[in-house]
């Protein structure tokens, strides 16, 4: 469900890439009306606005976006405009040329993707990037979170709801096999299972293996592996079990303490705005006791905030 709030009477494609060359004349950006077009249009409007900017101005309107705004809202914005694969390729290709911590921003993407989505990406990465995702990841990931990886971006998985349970059951027995009853791990089955079966069959073997064994999937997970190739199984099993609550927690985790992680604030809210944004206010506020909106109103200021706020929608 989406978030973003879409006037009932739009103006035209045109018209808002009109706009928007005059907020970009003069000394200094109309940062405000930037946000007032841009934050209440989807991504087939956004895409056309980007069109008529190119055919009226001769010039492309995220070059022009990244040369006017700055900081987090620059940020922000240049991140919006693009369509979701688009998107995705790009906070790809960041993540995958920096540190650990970039590491698992990636690792985020990639495992809260289904397959499609995940296909569409690859044939834009290339494009944009002239390199393939494998080869990046190939570079910059190690061990068994980079066969994770690989395995995830190469794997075409059944999205449809429909479930074998005697499988489920087969899989559950070999994942305690493979980790809880044995000594060491076996991280291969690990990651065959989690890599090629639907979110719907891995809900089904989280309830399998609980009902078996009497722990949890996760709890098992957490005691059987360990850094970024946890954290990458982790990802998968709770998108398969409710992404909403993964993405809730993830924002709260960026929130929570001294400082604001921005870059994750901003790469969750972005990506989820025209998904499942209503889903994970509505977790959030049942987990942490507080709406989304004053969560963000609080950590932010100014016209990143004012962006932001509008991409979450009406308070709820």
């Amino acid at each position: 469900m989406a978030s973003i709030t879409i006037p009932p009477v739009l103006t035209s494609p045109r018209d808002d890439a009109m706009q928007l060359y005059r907020a970009f004349k003069g000394f200094g950006c109309d940062a405000v009306a930037v946000i007032n077009i841009l934050a209440h249009r989807d991504s087939a409007q956004r895409a056309y606005i980007q069109q008529e900017f190119r055919s009226v101005y001769s010039s492309e309107l995220t070059k022009r976006l990244s040369s006017e705004l700055s900081g987090d809202l620059k940020k922000a914005v240049s991140l919006w405009v693009p369509d979701p694969a688009g998107r995705d390729a790009m906070i790809l290709r960041q993540a995958l040329s920096g540190d650990s911590i970039s590491l698992k921003a990636a690792t985020e993407v990639i495992c809260s993707r289904t397959s499609t989505q995940i296909q569409q990406v690859k044939q834009i990465y290339v494009t944009m990037f002239r390199t393939y995702l494998e080869h990046d990841i190939e570079k910059q990931a190690s061990g068994d979170h980079k066969k994770m990886l690989l395995a995830c971006v190469s794997a075409i998985r059944y999205e449809g709801p429909e479930v074998d349970r005697m499988i489920a059951d087969q899989d559950a027995k070999m994942l305690y096999k493979a980790g809880e009853k044995k000594l060491g791990t076996d991280e291969k089955t690990f990651i065959r299972i989690f890599t090629e079966r639907s979110r719907a069959h891995l809900q089904a073997v989280s309830v399998a293996y609980h009902n078996m064994y009497g722990n949890t999937l996760e709890k098992a997970i957490k005691k059987e592996t360990s850094g970024l190739f946890e954290f990458a199984l982790r990802t998968m099993l709770q998108c398969a079990e409710n992404p909403a609550t993964f993405f809730a927690k993830v924002l709260h985790k960026a929130m929570k303490g001294i400082g604001t992680d921005d870059s994750t604030l901003i790469r969750v809210i972005v990506t989820r705005a025209e998904i499942d944004m209503q889903y994970i206010k509505a977790e959030y506020h049942r987990k942490y006791g507080k709406s989304l909106h004053d969560a963000v109103h609080s950590e932010t200021s100014g016209n990143y905030r004012t962006f932001l706020l509008a991409l979450l929608g009406p308070k709820s």
